[in-house]
C-alpha cells in the first residue's frame, strides 16, 4: 500500500509547529547566546589579560626606576658631598634627578605605540 501526501497549492493557512521547528528554534537560540558569548566575553578576557600585564609590567618598571632614580640621588649625594648637601647648591643634586626623570617620561610616552586592545595588520 502507497501512502500519498496532498500539499495544499496556496501558503494561506500557516502550518501547526512540530517538533522540527521546535527543535530548530533552539538551536537557533543556543547559536545567539554562544556567538553573543565569543563576540562578548572572548574580546574582554583579552581586554582584562591585556590590562594585568600591562599594570604588572608598568608596576615592574615603576619601581625599577624609583630605585635607579634613588641610587642617582644618592650617587649625586655622596659623590659631590662638598656641594650637594652644603651650601646654596644644596638643591643642585635634586633638580639634576628631576630632568632625568623628565627625560625618562618623555623618552617613554615617545615609544607607546599601540593604542587599542587589538592587533592591527600592517
Amino acid at each position: 500500500m502507497i501512502e500519498t501526501l496532498s500539499v495544499s497549492a496556496s501558503n494561506d493557512n500557516p502550518t501547526p509547529s512540530t517538533a522540527d521547528d521546535d527543535a530548530s528554534l533552539g538551536e537557533v537560540i543556543d547559536f545567539v547566546k554562544a556567538y553573543a558569548q565569543q563576540e562578548t566575553l572572548g574580546p574582554l578576557k583579552g581586554a582584562g589579560r591585556w590590562l594585568a600585564f600591562g599594570f604588572a609590567g608598568s608596576f615592574a618598571l615603576g619601581l625599577g626606576l624609583l630605585f635607579v632614580l634613588l641610587g642617582l640621588l644618592r650617587l649625586l649625594q655622596t659623590e659631590f658631598d662638598s656641594w650637594a648637601t652644603t651650601g646654596p647648591w644644596s638643591w643642585a643634586a635634586y633638580l639634576i634627578v628631576f630632568a632625568v626623570t623628565g627625560v625618562l617620561l618623555f623618552l617613554t610616552i615617545k615609544r607607546i605605540q599601540q593604542d587599542s586592545l587589538f592587533k592591527e595588520d600592517k
